[in-house]
């Protein structure tokens, strides 16, 4: 114990009332244990800010509800809820009625309606659940969320009328040059969906088949864009590219009801399913052998 802590030491015990007063016999703790360890842990530390962090060793496995693929320490006394499920929620809303377009449901050819999701919901609301991410310590769901948070944005301003017209431009010069344009954008993100996936390889089932799907999602769409018939995107792939688009949606739905849903507002919990080879699901089979 530095003399710093012992100094603080002495000061906890006279709060608490352990030591005895003038000489006499020891008074009665007025204090609870829990009291006990909170007043401890911030003579610790002098009483000041660092008193509220979390120096637990302990690691939370892999959970999509969390948004988190590895193990995490938990987070302790935060005043920020879990962000997670909001980003999801956004991304899986905006998701599902792009993908349901694309699979042509009710003869929607334009994805125009998708603008207003993508500027708000899935643009603005999915960036701000991920720069909260990065306030609770998730470097994995800050990047992600606010990535795609950035796609959606970036979509609808292609998509705007006006403006910047990057379409009305793009069609003006040759419909050809705007459907590999688009397809080359939408490749850049498959690149980089196969980077978060391969971060979920540890991680839940559920959570890896959120990005497997939005994954195989980037790369049907760019190539329905680049490998045009007549003239026009290849519909067949649109279709198949929509119909992981939805699987997507689903997958985020799912792990954003994962990391809401608990005994206080539900009447069930949903099941997560671990990799076996997952520190979890390591820990699991050695209990069981």
């Amino acid at each position: 114990m530095s003399a710093t802590e012992a100094i603080n030491h002495g000061e906890l015990e006279k709060d608490i009332g352990t030591v005895p007063q003038n000489g006499g016999a020891p008074m009665q703790p007025q204090m609870s244990a829990e009291e006990h360890q909170v007043a401890r842990a911030a003579a610790r530390f002098g009483y000041g800010p660092l008193a509220h962090v979390n120096d637990a060793e302990a690691s939370l496995p892999a959970f999509g509800g969390e948004f988190q693929p590895g193990l995490y320490k938990p987070v302790e006394g935060r005043k920020f809820g879990n962000p997670a499920p909001l980003g999801l929620c956004a991304f899986a809303l905006t998701t599902f009625v792009l993908s349901a377009i694309n699979m042509g449901t009710k003869d929607i050819a334009e994805p125009n309606i998708v603008i207003a999701l993508a500027f708000g919901y899935g643009g603005l609301v999915q960036l701000l659940a991920g720069m909260w991410e990065m306030a609770v310590g998730n470097t994995f769901g800050a990047t992600a969320l606010s990535s795609y948070g950035g796609f959606w944005l970036s979509f609808a301003i292609v998509l705007t009328p006006g403006g910047f017209e990057i379409e009305k431009t793009l069609l003006a010069d040759s419909p050809a040059k705007f459907y590999n344009s688009m397809g080359l954008f939408l490749m850049g993100w498959f690149i980089f969906t196969t980077i978060m996936l391969v971060c979920t390889l540890k991680s839940t089932v559920a959570f890896f088949l959120l990005f497997f799907f939005l994954d195989l999602t980037f790369l049907l769409l760019g190539i329905c864009y680049l490998q045009q018939v007549d003239g026009a995107p290849n519909s067949k792939v649109q279709k198949a590219g929509g119909l992981f688009g939805l699987l997507a949606a689903f997958a985020a739905w799912y792990n954003a009801l994962a990391g809401i849903a608990d005994t206080s507002n539900s009447f069930f919990i949903i099941p997560v399913a671990h990799f076996p080879w997952s520190a979890t699901g390591k820990s699991r089979r050695g209990k069981t052998d």
